[in-house]
């Protein structure tokens, strides 16, 4: 009798969740996005950057199953369960909701699990809030919770900081990477805002319609397609954020000091605060 192939543990944790090989996608004879490949493991924090129409969020509609790749494959693990945080939520404004509403939209969670994700964002207090009233940065932290009820595996967000003011993106970006410490959860974000590069981010994807370079944030920013692409004071207007400090952001990205103590900051990071 033969003996049956032992399951490799460790082999299995290095396969990747997500993994895409020479995906075309052509929209009205255009190629959208021209042999892009990207694989992307239990654990990490890829983050997409690249210009407005580079096609970063049909790429995640290729990893959410939405759209099918005209050429190449896309293979996503079987059963993963995968979070979601759109680029933009459409709302009428005419009809209230709550928060408590929009969490169960889809499914009518226990109360216990909505709050604690919602606590896990910082917004437990906004449950009975009306989700028009919520500036920015709060409704990117419902989003994000609702998206945790899903106990995901992967979570996607797309350009999460999108209508938050700069100190604010700090504060969504201490919490996404604090996210993927808790859950362990690998992480798929898309940006086009060359002032923020997480530094939590495992690898750098720089694409506009094809894949321009990769690499860990630091090597991306100093690439020359990088350079080519968004010009000389590209290099420069990448935040490249390595914070240790004893003090937390509050939505509005504020400083809220422990203890009493004054504040005190040690951080490893640029800024250029030109136009944006």
């Amino acid at each position: 009798m033969l003996d049956k192939p032992r399951s490799d543990p460790v082999a299995a944790l290095r396969r990747p969740l997500v993994s895409l090989e020479g995906v075309t996608v052509r929209r009205g004879g255009q190629a959208i996005l021209s042999g892009v490949d990207l694989a992307l493991r239990a654990g990490e924090i890829l983050t997409i950057i690249g210009p407005n129409g580079g096609g970063k969020t049909t790429l995640l509609k290729v990893v959410l199953g939405l759209i099918r790749p005209d050429r190449g494959t896309a293979n996503v693990r079987p059963g993963l369960r995968i979070g979601y945080v759109p680029q933009r939520l459409h709302l009428d404004t005419t009809l209230p909701m709550s928060v408590r509403r929009l969490m169960r939209l889809t499914r009518r969670h226990p109360e216990f699990e909505l709050t604690s994700a919602l606590a896990e964002t910082g917004v437990e207090h906004l449950v009975d809030s009306d989700v028009t009233s919520l500036s920015g940065g709060e409704l990117q932290r419902v989003l994000i919770a609702r998206a945790l009820l899903a106990g995901p595996e992967l979570l996607v967000l797309d350009e999460p900081v999108q209508g938050v003011d700069f100190s604010g993106e700090v504060a969504l970006y201490e919490k996404i990477a604090s996210i993927r410490e808790r859950h362990g959860c690998a992480i798929l974000l898309v940006s086009h805002d060359l002032h923020v590069v997480m530094a939590a981010s495992d690898r750098v994807i720089c694409l506009n319609g094809h894949v321009c370079c990769a690499g860990i944030p630091r090597e991306v920013a100093e690439a020359a397609e990088y350079l080519r692409l968004f010009g000389p004071r590209a290099a420069g207007t990448v935040a490249i954020y390595r914070h240790h400090h004893d003090h937390t952001h509050d939505l509005s990205g504020e400083v809220v000091e422990s203890g009493g103590h004054s504040r005190k900051h040690a951080h490893d990071h640029t800024h250029d605060h030109g136009e944006r």
